[in-house]
């Protein structure tokens, strides 16, 4: 027994130098990759700093080039892009579940357009063209029921009402986002929208808005008088529907009422002349359609 005790004692002492070199190893193995993470840390915030450079005037938007574009498809620190379907940066930092809710990189406005042009892009939702298209069908639906029986309907006027929907929505989100900047720097979804971030000034966003006025007043002027004067009474919707949601719960309704303008002036552009039979059903089936579709959406937000 004395001989065991002697034997484990022997073998106890000769274990603890081997696990006290063992611990030192490990220890010193650790301090050398801590201190190379020391080192290399500084050059890759260099670089990360380098992929995201920031606009002058907010700190918000950022811009990344196709060419990094790449590089940043598996790096995934909590760092999150702003969605093109909401303008929502998500902040939360909460691993892959949260980067899995966002969208999945910037839109084409990021990736194409000249700097300079970029924000007022987003001025106009150029990257969400949903709402020119609820602006344009009423518009198709009126001229091709205007169209003489067994022939197409004119694709020129139609060309005209499309490019007439794209500036007036536009004018309508820069309207929006001019009266709504001291309420949309206090909503998540609307924070980082250009003139609420900061990054365009009201003046800019006023003189952007003139421009596209000026731009959808020429191609009023291809119209007869008759839509002339229908079509420029639209601007009163178009400019007062965004302080509907300071009255009102039902400003989807007013929406109807101002999205659907094209199936009367569709027509009247056309026939010269207004068929109540016909473009009245058109007018109000598209308003509670409008009304429809955007409750769903408000529900979804």
């Amino acid at each position: 027994m004395a001989s065991l005790r002697l034997t484990r004692s022997a073998s106890r002492a000769l274990l603890r130098p081997s696990l006290s070199s063992s611990l030192s190893i490990i220890s010193s193995s650790s301090s050398s990759s801590s201190s190379s993470t020391t080192i290399t840390s500084p050059n890759f915030v260099t670089r990360l700093y380098h992929l995201f450079p920031d606009f002058e005037n907010s700190r918000h938007h950022f811009n990344v080039s196709k060419k990094n574009l790449s590089l940043l498809s598996n790096f995934r620190p909590g760092i999150a892009w702003i969605s093109t379907s909401s303008g929502v940066a998500d902040n939360s930092g909460k691993g892959d579940q949260n980067n899995k809710n966002v969208a999945g990189g910037p839109s084409w406005i990021d990736l194409y357009l000249p700097r300079g042009i970029q924000p007022y892009a987003k001025l106009a939702r150029l990257d969400k063209p949903i709402g020119t298209w609820l602006l344009a069908w009423p518009c198709m639906w009126s001229i091709t029921l205007a169209s003489t029986p067994g022939q197409l309907p004119d694709f020129k006027m139609a060309a005209l009402f499309g490019c007439g929907a794209l500036l007036l929505r536009g004018a309508g989100c820069t309207v929006n986002d001019l009266l709504d900047r001291d309420i949309d720097t206090m909503v998540e979804r609307t924070k980082l929208r250009p003139v609420a971030s900061g990054l365009l000034t009201p003046f800019q966003g006023i003189c952007f808005l003139g421009f596209q006025l000026l731009l959808g007043l020429g191609i009023l002027l291809q119209l007869n008088n008759y839509s002339r004067v229908l079509g420029a009474s639209s601007l009163l919707l178009v400019f007062s529907y965004p302080l509907m949601k300071r009255f009102t719960f039902w400003p989807q309704a007013y929406l109807g009422l101002t999205f659907n303008w094209g199936a009367l002036l569709g027509w009247l552009a056309v026939k010269g002349s207004l068929d109540p039979a016909i473009v009245f059903p058109l007018y109000f089936s598209g308003v509670f359609w409008t009304l429809v579709y955007d409750t769903i959406y408000a529900h979804q937000l």
